[in-house]
């Protein structure tokens, strides 16, 4: 199944490096990273000021995106799932990234931009199930820690563009390039992402493992999904995720147009978290092996937190911002790596719809995190909003623990 056979000798990183499969997971979620970094930081702005739909209307395209999003990926989580067949709905994937990107720089607008961010992106998104559903089956192998360790260094792969495109776009925005520019350049990456699917992904039947069709039907596996114990940790680690959607909403609100700041100090904090976290997500597996998963996350939503809470206020001009990218970095890494492999076994056997658990997850984080900056920035502006995030981040780390705890 693997090149590598199970036991000593075999590291993370040189699993994925030396198995097909999981070097062409970790090459996707490499381009994928490169295509959101490109863009995702300067949605927010660009829907409040660019476009004018206000706060409230990004908090609603947020709120609507996530509901696409989840629908989308449970869709095809269940549907791989039934059909063993997951080469065509990767490709489905890239060619909605192509479009939404190519929508934009042919015919940018507010509708354009509304149909590319609500309907277009979330599809696209669902490629981010199928690999780790691949990766889950191409890894299946090895022992769990050890395949906690796979699926974290290709979750780093995702955050190790931004340690190179991001600061690029500062370099280009200091130079006087319109934020636009970010479309142009998604949609080339969208174009080689599709070429690098078509020319690497197994064939459906001719991978190195043996999958069978679940047998399940729509209404099983939606059942199988909503089970109390399933769901229950679904929405707590969708209040943890909450913190680093509603980071991506604010940086560039805050950051951004914080007296002295622009586009280019945006691009450099977000590239100096992402680039930190690529060796904590790398080294964390084998440091904390001794320490349960809800504890890394609590602990991951707790130094979250920190960096969220405060950025607004060390935002203005000076020194006091760049500090926080270390508690962010560790945080971030915890707690966008450490939950895969968590829900992944929520639902072993079910690869697509234990994929699918992440993108409801995310969907109960993305719209704790509208409701978070709705309600902030309503009363009183975008320091409440990340303070809420924070809140309901913590809260949510806790209460997987005692969830964990009262099911034994």
């Amino acid at each position: 199944m693997t090149d590598l056979p199970v036991g000593a000798g075999a590291s993370p990183a040189r699993i994925v490096w030396t198995t097909p499969p999981l070097r062409l997971a970790a090459l996707v979620l490499a381009l994928q990273g490169a295509v959101i970094c490109s863009y995702m930081p300067y949605v927010s702005d660009l829907a409040v000021n660019r476009f004018g739909f206000g706060d409230r209307g990004y908090a609603v395209l947020m709120a609507l995106a996530s509901l696409i999003s989840v629908g989308s990926a449970v869709a095809v989580g269940i549907r791989t799932d039934q059909t063993a067949r997951r080469r065509g709905m990767a490709l489905a994937a890239a060619l909605a990234l192509v479009a939404g990107a190519g929508l934009m720089v042919l015919a940018p607008g507010k509708l354009a931009f509304a149909v590319t961010l609500v309907v277009l992106l979330p599809f696209a998104g669902t490629i981010f199930g199928q690999v780790f559903a691949m990766a889950r089956l191409a890894s299946s192998g090895h022992p769990g820690p050890l395949r906690d360790g796979v699926m974290s260094v290709i979750r780093a792969l995702l955050a190790l563009p931004f340690i190179i495109v991001l600061p690029l776009w500062a370099l280009a925005f200091a130079a006087g390039v319109d934020v636009m520019a970010v479309f142009p350049v998604a949609l080339v990456l969208g174009l080689i992402l599709l070429a690098v699917l078509l020319r690497l992904w197994p064939q459906d039947g001719a991978t190195p493992w043996v999958e069978r069709p679940s047998g399940l039907s729509l209404r099983g596996a939606l059942a199988e999904i909503g089970r109390g114990r399933t769901l229950g940790r679904v929405v707590a680690l969708g209040a943890v995720n909450a913190g680093p959607t509603l980071y991506m909403a604010l940086v560039a609100l805050t950051v951004g147009a914080a007296p002295g700041r622009a586009a280019a100090d945006v691009a450099l904090y977000v590239g100096l978290i992402a680039g930190l976290e690529v060796p904590v997500m790398v080294l964390a597996p084998r440091l904390l092996a001794g320490v349960p998963r809800t504890r890394q996350i609590l602990a991951g939503a707790a130094l979250y937190g920190l960096h969220l809470g405060l950025m607004p206020w060390a935002a203005p001009a000076g020194g006091w911002l760049w500090p926080l990218v270390v508690p962010a970095a560790v945080g971030g890494a915890l707690v966008l790596t450490v939950p895969i492999a968590y829900l992944q076994d929520l639902l072993a056997d079910r690869p697509g719809a234990g994929a699918s658990l992440m993108a409801l997850q995310r969907l109960t984080g993305d719209v704790i995190a509208a409701c978070c900056f709705a309600a902030g920035t309503l009363l009183s502006g975008y320091a409440l909003a990340a303070g809420l995030g924070v809140a309901v981040s913590v809260a949510g780390g806790l209460a997987l623990i005692l969830v964990d705890r009262r099911r034994g």
